[in-house]
């Protein structure tokens, strides 16, 4: 007697069924890796800005006039972590990201810079919705609360 090789049918429905529950974790595990990355991005992309913002600060000793296109600070470009700039006016950055939402919503990232009379160091506060623990950043990370 030959004996006959292969796969039962329970066998092969117990690996798709597997397969299935690996999808049905990774896909939006995914998906929130990736808005993270993006969201990021695009505070890495902001930095020279922010510094451009710092060092007009120490030459103006205010923050009115600080804006894109004047003053050394640089005019912000779009790419695929930040999809619009809204505008960089006096200081504040507000851009949005090419994170988004479960819902697909895009997450905005509005920077926020703050000198104490007396400190050497300027704080940023972001105020927008990129503070996101699951999709953006945590509290402590992208100048979130």
């Amino acid at each position: 007697m030959k004996a006959q090789k292969g796969f039962t049918l329970i066998e092969l429905m117990i690996v798709v069924a597997i397969i299935g529950i690996l999808a049905a974790i990774a896909i939006p595990q995914y998906s929130d890796y990736t808005s993270r990355s993006r969201a990021a991005g695009a505070a890495a992309e902001i930095s020279s800005v922010k510094t451009a913002i710092g060092l007009c600060y120490a030459d103006l000793g205010t923050l009115t006039g600080c804006s894109s296109g004047s003053n050394g600070v640089p005019t912000l470009t779009t790419s695929k972590n930040i999809t619009t700039v809204t505008s960089v006016t006096n200081g504040i950055i507000t851009v949005t990201t090419g994170a988004t939402t479960t819902a697909g919503v895009a997450l905005t990232l509005v920077d926020t810079p703050s000198v104490v009379a007396g400190n050497a160091n300027m704080t940023w506060a972001n105020s927008g919705t990129s503070c996101d623990a699951s999709r953006g950043f945590k509290s402590g990370q992208g100048d979130c609360p």
